[in-house]
C-alpha cells in the first residue's frame, strides 16, 4: 500500500475514451512517450493503464479505455475535462501530433509572460492541450 495520501479534490487518475483503444495507445505513447500496461482482463473490457512519466514533479497517470458510444461529432462542445500535457517544445510536439494523425483544434497562442498553449484532436475526436512554459511568450 502506498504511503502517499491524495490531497482531497486533486486529480489522481484520468481516462481517455477511444473507439479503438489500441490505436489510441499507439497515438499517445508515440507522441508523448507514455508507457502502457494492458489491464483489460482486470477491467473486463479494453483498458490500458498509462504512466505519463517518472520521478518527482507534477503529473498524474491514467488509462485509455473502450468508449461506450459514438465518438464526438467534429465541432461538438467538449463533454468532460480537457487533459493538457506539459512539453519542452510546443512546435516539435505539434509536429509529432500531426504526423501521428492528430489535428489542430485551436492553434498555438501565447499566454503572455507564461507559456505557449494550443489544443488538438486525437484520432477519436478527443480534445487535449499542450503547454510549453515560456516567460517570454507574447
Amino acid at each position: 500500500m502506498s504511503d502517499i495520501t491524495p490531497t482531497p479534490g486533486r486529480p489522481v487518475h484520468f481516462e481517455i475514451h477511444a473507439a479503438e483503444p489500441k490505436r489510441a495507445v499507439a497515438f499517445y505513447s508515440g507522441v508523448f512517450g507514455w508507457t502502457v500496461e494492458d489491464w483489460s482482463e482486470f477491467a473486463g473490457m479494453p483498458y490500458f493503464g498509462v504512466r505519463t512519466g517518472e520521478g518527482a514533479g507534477p503529473g498524474i497517470d491514467g488509462a485509455i479505455m473502450q468508449r461506450h458510444g459514438a465518438n464526438p461529432e467534429p465541432g461538438a462542445a467538449v463533454a468532460g475535462a480537457v487533459l493538457t500535457m506539459g512539453v519542452e517544445s510546443f512546435d516539435r510536439t505539434a509536429e509529432a501530433i500531426l504526423a501521428a494523425g492528430g489535428t489542430v483544434a485551436l492553434p498555438k497562442a501565447a499566454l503572455p509572460g507564461m507559456a505557449w498553449q494550443g489544443y488538438f484532436l486525437d484520432l477519436d475526436g478527443n480534445v487535449f492541450g499542450i503547454h510549453e512554459p515560456d516567460p517570454e511568450a507574447k
